[in-house]
């Protein structure tokens, strides 16, 4: 390696949706920027996807400029209990985890010049300090929900008993208020652990050299601002901020893909592709009245379908198998696939998103709101219908909704109560058929450009990878 080359490791917690975000950024900056690049990836027993999407990212790294280190699982069972929410889980794993990345960091011939973390490491501040490395935060979501975290300390001292029984908004200084309805899930009772570790994350930021954010200045230019210069924020937060999105994942050309090979038959913006992800799932009677709803819309459609859980939306988080155990039929309403075989196409488990919301036959997205599903509808400009089930998703859904009009959803969130059929037909036909439905594609196609231009040459966050860059060398 060239001795004047930087060298970044970047550290990633366990499951999909945060391993996706951080071989993006390792991408862009290996790519852009000429950076060696050493991902060290936390990975888990129990997801074999998680396994089988790290080999293969390291096999079309062909470049080697950036190494995948897989750091081993963690037993953590006994630390953990069948109510430990999973929150709570990745950052038991990723604390347990710390030895390994001690001992892999250690044992490097050329030490990495900067340490780049996700929302689950902010544990990890102490090995930098001990390798005098500079350090910095991934935040791969939102600005608004980077406040939230930063902020929530305040709201710990300032507000008494459970924020969900609040009647007023949650004011986060110099941003916009937060719904008590739309709180994050570790917000959602104060006597839980994750509440505990959520609000001790928050404080951790204050300690990097600096945050990046999967934004971009369009998208959210007041939060931006104010996590630059409200007094009250900058209080807590004495860091540069780095909005470098929206990054997202590339288009794999899979030509051979029966859902594509469908998708090329069909008429211009006319599908609605389904999915909530790799972590989420549904209760049996949500995923009857979701399929009687897409069948009575009369709507084309493509459903990636995973098995229903009726435990907790995040319960396949970190146990994504991307294997099917039971068959669908057991699980969809009886002839559904019959009824609908003209009209939709039923894809079990997994499906090329990324290609399949690129493609001139989508007119719409039915999600649930994670922020990579996120960005990969709104750099294509694909409206969406904000289904939002754990985590943040409740935030990203009122911000797509409320500020920014590229999507509808529900009247009441899906998680306090069953969306009907009736319901579920009409907000896919609102998106699909009317003249309503036209003017929240036309908001989703100007964000498209604006993606665009912000990452282009001389665009906001193309200018801030290079002012991050530029930090990590000065240190």
């Amino acid at each position: 390696m060239d001795s004047s080359q930087l060298h970044v490791a970047i550290v990633s917690s366990p499951g999909m949706g945060h391993l996706i975000p951080v071989l993006v950024l390792g991408n862009r900056l290996a790519t852009h920027h000429n950076i060696k690049i050493t991902i060290l990836a936390i990975t888990t027993s129990s997801s074999s996807a998680e396994t089988e999407f790290l080999k293969k990212s390291t096999l079309t790294n062909e470049k080697k400029t950036i190494e995948i280190i897989p750091i081993p699982s963690v037993d953590i069972s006994h630390l953990i209990n069948s109510s430990t929410k999973v929150f709570t889980q990745l950052r038991v794993l990723v604390r347990e985890a710390l030895p390994k990345i001690h001992s892999t960091i250690a044992s490097m011939t050329h030490r990495p010049d900067a340490l780049i973390v996700d929302i689950f490491c902010t544990q990890i501040l102490p090995i930098a300090e001990e390798f005098n490395i500079s350090k910095y935060a991934y935040h791969p979501t939102t600005a608004w929900t980077l406040a939230l975290a930063i902020y929530c300390q305040v709201f710990d001292k300032e507000i008494e008993g459970e924020y969900v029984d609040l009647k007023e908004p949650l004011k986060i200084s110099g941003c916009k208020a937060l719904r008590p309805d739309d709180v994050v899930d570790p917000l959602l009772d104060r006597s839980d652990q994750q509440y505990e570790e959520y609000v001790k994350l928050g404080m951790e930021y204050a300690d990097f050299d600096g945050i990046l954010i999967n934004t971009w200045e369009d998208l959210e230019p007041e939060t931006i601002n104010a996590l630059r210069y409200n007094e009250k924020l900058r209080s807590l937060l004495k860091v540069p901020v780095f909005p470098i999105g929206p990054l997202r994942r590339k288009v794999e050309k899979t030509s051979n893909d029966e859902v594509i090979q469908w998708l090329d038959k069909q008429n211009n913006e006319s599908v609605l592709f389904v999915s909530f992800g790799s972590g989420g799932t549904l209760s049996t009677k949500q995923m009857t009245e979701l399929a009687w709803g897409l069948e009575l819309s009369r709507q084309k459609f493509v459903w990636v379908v995973r098995p229903p859980s009726d435990g907790d939306a995040d319960s396949a988080y970190l146990n994504s198998t991307g294997k099917e155990t039971r068959g669908m039929s057991e699980y969809l309403p009886e002839g559904f696939k019959t009824r609908t075989k003209d009209m939709g196409l039923v894809v079990p488990m997994w499906a090329n998103q990324v290609e399949i919301l690129g493609h001139s036959s989508v007119g719409g997205f039915l999600t649930h709101c994670g922020w990579n599903s996120t960005i990969e509808s709104l750099t294509n400009g694909v409206p969406m219908i904000a289904w939002p089930l754990h985590a943040e998703q409740k935030m990203n859904a009122a911000m797509l909704t409320e500020e920014l009009g590229v999507a509808i959803r529900p009247a009441v969130l899906p998680t306090k109560k069953l969306v009907e059929r009736e319901e579920i037909q009409g907000m896919v036909r609102i998106l699909m058929q009317t003249k309503e439905g036209n003017r929240i594609k036309g908001m989703a196609k100007k964000l498209k450009k604006s993606a665009e231009n912000a990452l282009s040459e001389g665009g906001s966050s193309y200018n801030s990878i290079c002012e991050l860059v530029k930090d990590i060398r000065s240190r």
